[in-house]
């Protein structure tokens, strides 16, 4: 059976909740592919990388791919400035990368325009089965979808709708550390397409789309 191995490289490891995403959108893409991913930890290096085209061309060297993701939150700039960061990113990282021995993948854009954890705001009962109580009954207010993109905090809005959805009480509420718990949330959403109805997710879509059918070896 054909791959594809993709690395995501990000502002920090909360972003790894983005890789079930990713392998969402390219199972739907390449459905004969199986999908592999890796996160490119680079601040367990002794001089991690500052730049983003450092990250990157480290990215390429230690964990090798055939597909990378590269993401930056939109956050206050807009998501065609977050474009072209990327892309001189990606061509100062060429440039680094001349004379190592190494193939440079092609890449995508992964802009939310806000925080990455909104994208993960819209399925209740993963959130409860997220946070280990699948039965759990209490309202979570969660936002419709086409607001996910307009709220000012969703990290915040994530980790109390996981302490809601908990069913704790008291000082068991009051210890429950939902950032243990949000990195199992992605697992449990099995269909991400609700999304579609954000600007953001439609053109990572769009780019994903428009992979190369030989990406998938």
């Amino acid at each position: 059976m054909s791959s594809i191995k993709f690395t995501l490289v990000s502002d920090g490891s909360s972003d790894r909740v983005l890789i079930p995403v990713l392998k969402w959108l390219l199972t739907m893409r390449f459905p004969e592919c199986a999908v592999n991913s890796d996160w490119a930890d680079l601040g367990r290096l002794k001089n991690p990388p500052k730049t983003l085209a450092e990250k990157i061309k480290m990215s390429v060297v230690l964990y090798p791919c055939d597909l990378l993701f590269v993401h930056r939150d939109a956050e206050k700039q807009s998501s065609l400035l977050r474009v072209q960061e990327i892309d001189r990113a990606f061509a100062d990282a060429q440039i680094l990368l001349n004379g190592i021995h190494t193939e440079v993948p092609p890449y995508v854009k992964v802009i939310p325009v806000v925080m990455s954890e909104a994208w993960l705001l819209f399925n209740e009962s993963a959130i409860r089965s997220a946070a280990a109580n699948p039965n759990g009954t209490v309202a979570l207010n969660l936002p419709p979808i086409r607001d996910l993109e307009n709220l000012p905090s969703p990290k915040e809005m994530l980790y109390g709708a996981l302490i809601e959805a908990c069913g704790l009480v008291g000082r068991r509420k009051r210890s429950f550390r939902p950032q243990h718990h949000i990195h199992l949330l992605a697992d449990y959403i099995e269909d991400y397409s609700p999304l579609m109805e954000l600007s953001a997710f439609l053109l990572l879509k769009s780019e994903i789309d428009a992979l190369q059918p030989d990406v998938c070896r």
